[in-house]
């Protein structure tokens, strides 16, 4: 008897839609689903088919979401159960071993990167003793107290934080909150240790899940290529990463941080006292966007501009508002940038493909009558790991840009 026969739920994939499902997709959208059989209910486990009766997966279904059934096994034999979460955790703590041989109480590291990892709809994060859990998926959510015994087995934390993320409530219909789900509570800021710099990581009130790991090997690189005592502009500086490798690394005379958030700006002020940089920042809580302009009013100049917004693109409807987006700051900062300076320039927007980005900034080029030539096109860090199967995952764009 094959592992589907028992079970009656089912969605069927419409014809010559199931391709990217065969390749490992993880994601069916409601557009690719023909019907539905026997009762399912939100959070449910289904067997997904094709039009003809070939299986392809086993998923998680969720009515309400645009992604209508996450896939999480292609082996009929392998249901989605606690020794699938157990073996799948095993396999993403597994690649991360080589990444963080040295690591102790101060160690930061993304421990599961959702598809990344095969377990779409969920990460954990590590910040020294604690764990950062963040759930994007109703049928994750339902099967959470699983997922977090497995965790405390294998890892022993001293306690696990959960963490929501802005708008998955009303996307999945989620029903969570922020709250200590085992062990310690953490303390109101942990300490790490990032890339030789110290951070106070809020893990309760920050953004994400208080610290922007995927940046790690983008901050350290693009000082390789800053001028000796250069005035820097971190714009969206959040804690003062970017800036504060600026300062440490790259010898930075001066850092201008701006941020739109005075809590960021407040963590930002505090990591610079603590790396004892803090005679090098002047801080800025203003709309970064509107600022730039009134920094070429005032005839500032820098020698190098890091532009890391937010995700300015959501859904694929908002793609072109988040490109007109990425065309004016960068256009801003070329504008702040003398013959030789450096743009560094980010996007977290999955949705904006490398092309389209390449291409805006060929347009922001020719618009300004300056040349950009791009020294390194960079991506997340490797504790956020691409799957071939699945494009999005490969989100971060960060790329070094030497302005003529």
């Amino acid at each position: 008897m094959s592992g589907t026969e028992s079970v009656s739920p089912r969605v069927i994939i419409k014809p010559k839609r199931a391709l990217p499902f065969f390749s490992h997709h993880p994601w069916v959208f409601g557009g690719a689903v023909l019907r539905l059989e026997g009762e399912i209910k939100p959070g449910d486990e289904v067997a997904v088919f094709t039009h003809d009766g070939t299986f392809i997966a086993w998923g998680l279904f969720n009515p309400h979401s645009q992604i209508r059934v996450r896939l999480y096994s292609w082996d009929e034999n392998q249901r989605i159960d606690r020794d699938f979460w157990s073996r799948q955790l095993d396999s993403a703590f597994r690649i991360r071993i080589p990444m963080f041989r040295e690591a102790d109480e101060e160690t930061a590291a993304r421990l599961v990167f959702s598809e990344g990892d095969g377990l779409s709809g969920l990460v954990v994060d590590q910040f020294g003793e604690w764990l950062l859990v963040q759930v994007t998926s109703l049928a994750v959510a339902e099967r959470i107290e699983v997922i977090l015994d497995l965790l405390s087995e294998k890892l022993n934390p001293r306690g696990i934080y959960l963490r929501t993320e802005k708008g998955m409530n009303e996307h999945e219909q989620l029903e969570m909150q922020d709250s200590l789900v085992r062990g310690e509570a953490p303390p109101e800021k942990i300490l790490i240790r990032d890339a030789g710099i110290r951070y106070e990581v809020d893990v309760l009130e920050g953004q994400k899940t208080g610290f922007y790991l995927d940046q790690r090997t983008n901050r350290r690189a693009f000082t390789n290529y800053l001028p000796p005592q250069a005035r820097v502009l971190d714009a969206f500086c959040y804690s003062g990463g970017f800036g504060l490798a600026a300062a440490i690394h790259g010898h930075a005379a001066s850092v201008l941080a701006a941020d739109t958030s005075e809590s960021a700006l407040d963590l930002a002020r505090a990591n610079a006292e603590l790396n004892g940089v803090a005679e090098k920042f002047e801080f800025r809580q203003v709309d970064v966007f509107d600022d730039l302009g009134t920094l070429i009013e005032e005839g500032e100049a820098f020698d190098a501009v890091i532009l890391d917004p937010p995700k300015l693109a959501r859904t694929r409807r908002g793609v072109d508002r988040a490109m007109k987006g990425y065309f004016s700051l960068n256009s801003r900062a070329l504008d702040l940038l003398p013959h030789g300076g450096l743009l560094v320039t980010c996007s977290c927007s999955g949705l904006v493909s490398r092309h389209d980005f390449e291409d805006m900034l060929a347009q922001v080029a020719t618009r300004n009558k300056r040349s950009i030539r791009i020294l390194e096109a960079r991506g997340q860090a490797a504790d956020h790991p691409v799957s071939t199967w699945c494009a999005e995952t490969n989100y971060l764009k960060c790329y070094i840009c030497w302005v003529d």
